[in-house]
């Protein structure tokens, strides 16, 4: 049997073998790495959210053993959410993937191994390159996506392969791709604290992001807090203006304050001549908003729309900020390109405290935008375009021949696929779609069509990895290094501080030991970490928006408290300082610079309310200590105390009259493709006619309607009908 010094599999370079992947922490795959000091402090940044909280990690005998928020990093400055301070014990859980499941047996990784790639290489030899395909995450770095991708499609030759952050962030990419020429998120978090209006639409930071809401809260200029959302949110409750429109109306609402815009002196001329495109057309097609129109259509009374708009006319620094409410939709593109209208049109970009700001999702959803090699090429780029392949293939080493010339398939064209028979085989990375995908049952039967379905997670239990063939089993956070990429641009790294349970291991060696069996190794011979991995992808790039070739390495994103990028080698602006936004010059990433008014008609969400589902039900974050499927922190009992123990449905007491029902009562929740029982909290922070329910639990998407937005493919959870009725 081969013997190699015991050493980290991040310092191991030598070949790969069949013994050592049999038993691969005996030849030190999963040790601590050599660099930390038994006993000191290390930096990382947390793995849930995308604001992306510094944490000082706190280490013993060179293990991690408790963590406290870093003071000085530039995002959080020395605070933290509940998911952050238990960022370390959700990796102790009892269920966690120790070794490779085959048909839910235990087996060794080269079995696994062998066994993956005879599978899948049976159907892509069979069907062609679109038969299988790959659906990964915002949860891992950005240097293991970038692997992922470049492993599935140049290596292995498949063609499709998306994100679950088209569950979240593809309607802000697209939307940014259009009307500023680039997925470009703009401003830097200082604007939450240097903003004398702050416009929150679909928007929850109280709950969802509760770091940015301290950022907030920080500002001290006694900021108009402007909320756009149905139910009164707990920043709806904190802010000094609450606009609850009705459900989907978001639309129609931002057209109107347009419109007053313009009517009332509140355009920004100088700007809009002198940087943007289409402005002309854009005021023509507003005429029809009227305030008796809009009005009608959202539910705001004509005197509240006058002083919105008066209030984003007057005010001298003026941020908008958006999320899942604005995303989730299906019209979603053209809502958040309404919200970049205003912020175009009134001149606030590019300055202090201004910007149409999308905040992020997941932890690396950002990363996942520029380097998972999914929708796009590497660095940004395009699948289509012949020089960038060419580009790409340069900075890669990898045979342009290999490199598709077409994008893939979205998330929900890949799933309809699956259905339609042509794509036989999924592999799932750090993704949970059996709970959070839109209409779950639906979701489920079409997963069991497949011939292979491959997850790789860290957990053996979830609902997802419950249906599959084969499981392999991962290291999590803080058990592997690497960076993620924030809601702000900023990079930050994350090092390894423990050892993964039993035979886990980190994606990015899953990936390489991958490349090892399907007889690719030599492709990725440069791939051998992920600092490497991070320099291939500094080369990809060179040239672009998103360039990062200025920085230096790991130890320079840790000794800067991350970087923002754009971060270039000519040109050492960006090194001054740590809060940077874009478009200071007027200058978008355009062919001509200028950045692009888009627009279209409102249309209706396509399942209305009716007399036999009289109810529309909405659905989005419930708690501060809850993460999307609760894959992780379902395991902390201290988060468990934060949440209710039982499915809570919000209910206005108006409706619970109605139907004779009362607080905590247990009723039967129906739409037209499932029911389940929930308890009532009857609250005034629903409007009739509107219900809530928290995305957490495994059960809610059963009942959501599958609509999605045409031009980014995302799904829109926020409105599907319903009805109640009360349980005997």
């Amino acid at each position: 049997m081969l013997t190699i010094p015991a050493m980290t599999f991040r310092e191991w370079t030598g070949p790969l073998t069949a013994d050592l992947v049999r038993e691969p922490v005996k030849f030190g795959l999963g040790q601590i790495p050599s660099l930390l000091k038994p006993d000191a402090v290390t930096k990382a940044v947390c793995g849930f959210c995308s604001t992306g909280c510094g944490l000082n990690i706190h280490l013993k005998d060179g293990a991690a053993i408790n963590l406290t928020p870093d003071p000085d990093y530039p995002v959080n400055l020395g605070t933290a959410c509940p998911k952050g301070w238990e960022a370390l014990s959700v990796l102790d859980a009892p269920d966690r993937a120790r070794m490779p499941l085959l048909h839910g047996k235990e087996v060794d990784w080269d079995t696994a191994l062998r066994y993956f790639c005879d599978q899948m290489k049976r159907i892509l030899d069979q069907h062609g390159p679109e038969a299988a395909a790959f659906l990964s995450t915002g949860q891992i770095m950005f240097e293991e996506m970038a692997f992922l991708g470049a492993l599935a499609k140049f290596g292995m030759g498949m063609i499709h392969g998306d994100g679950n952050t088209r569950q979240c962030m593809a309607t802000a990419v697209t939307a940014y791709k259009e009307s500023f020429g680039f997925d470009a998120p703009p401003f830097t978090y200082a604007d939450f604290e240097e903003s004398d209006v702050l416009v929150f639409i679909g928007a929850n930071p109280c709950i969802a992001h509760p770091i940015m809401w301290q950022r907030v809260l920080r500002n001290k200029k006694q900021p108009e807090i402007i909320v756009v959302d149905p139910r009164t949110t707990e920043t709806a409750m904190a802010a000094t203006q609450h606009y609850a429109i009705k459900p989907k109306s978001d639309l129609t609402l931002l057209y109107g304050l347009a419109h007053l815009l313009i009517r009332d002196g509140g355009v920004d001329q100088s700007f809009v001549e002198a940087h943007t495109n289409g402005f002309d057309a854009f005021a023509a097609f507003l005429a029809a908003f009227t305030p008796e129109r809009v009005s009608a259509e959202s539910g705001i009374s004509i005197e509240r729309l006058l002083h919105f708009a008066k209030t984003i006319r007057d005010g001298k620094a003026v941020s908008f900020w958006w999320t899942m409410g604005v995303n989730q939709g299906h019209q979603a593109t053209r809502t958040a390109q309404a919200i970049i209208n205003l912020a175009l049109m009134t001149g606030n970009i590019g300055k202090p405290g201004t910007g149409a700001n999308s905040i992020t999702g997941q932890c690396n959803a950002m990363g996942s935008r520029l380097f998972s090699n999914t929708t796009n090429l590497l660095g940004g780029h395009d699948f289509r375009n012949a020089a960038h392949r060419e580009k790409i293939a340069a900075a890669t080493g990898i045979p342009v021949e290999r490199i598709p010339d077409r994008p893939s398939l979205a998330y929900d064209q890949i799933i309809q696929a699956a259905d339609a028979g042509t794509v036989k085989a999924i592999w799932f990375v750090a993704t949970n779609p059996s709970h959070s995908w839109i209409d779950q049952n639906e979701m489920n039967r079409i997963l069991d069509k497949l011939e292979f379905l491959v997850v790789q997670d860290m957990y053996c239990t979830t609902e997802t990895a419950k249906r599959a063939h084969l499981v392999l089993p991962a290291a999590g956070w803080g058990e592997k290094e690497g960076c993620f990429i924030n809601s702000e641009r900023r990079i930050g790294y994350s090092p390894k501080v423990r050892r993964a349970p039993g035979q886990s291991l980190a994606d990015f060696h899953i990936f390489r030991l991958i490349a090892h069996y399907w007889g690719c190794e030599e492709m990725f011979r440069e791939w051998q970490t992920p600092e490497a991995v991070f320099r291939v992808l500094q080369r990809c790039s060179e040239g672009q928006p998103c360039e990062i070739t200025g920085i230096e390495g790991y130890e320079m994103i840790r000794m800067e408290g991350g970087v923002q990028w754009p971060a270039t080698m000519t040109n050492d602006e960006w090194r001054m300082t740590n809060e940077r936004r874009l478009f200071e010059d007027g200058k978008f990433f355009t062919e001509d610079q200028r950045a692009k008014f888009c627009f279209d008609e409102p249309v209706v969400p396509p399942e209305q309310r009716s007399a036999e589902f009289p109810l529309i039900l909405m659905t989005g974050r419930g708690t501060s200590a809850q993460w999307h499927t609760e894959t992780r922190t379902g395991k902390s009992a201290v988060l468990a105390k934060m949440v209710p123990e039982e499915l809570m449905l919000d209910l206005n007491p108006e409706d619970a009259a109605k139907l004779g029902v009362r607080d905590g009562q247990r009723v039967r929740v129906i739409s037209k493709r499932a029911e389940l029982t929930v308890l009532t909290r009857l609250t005034g922070c629903v409007k009739p006619g509107e219900v809530y329910l928290p995305m957490h639990d495994a059960r809610v998407n059963q009942l959501t309607h599958a609509s999605f937005d045409p031009l980014s493919r995302q799904p829109s959870y926020k409105h599907s009908a319903v009805r109640l009725e009360a349980t005997k």
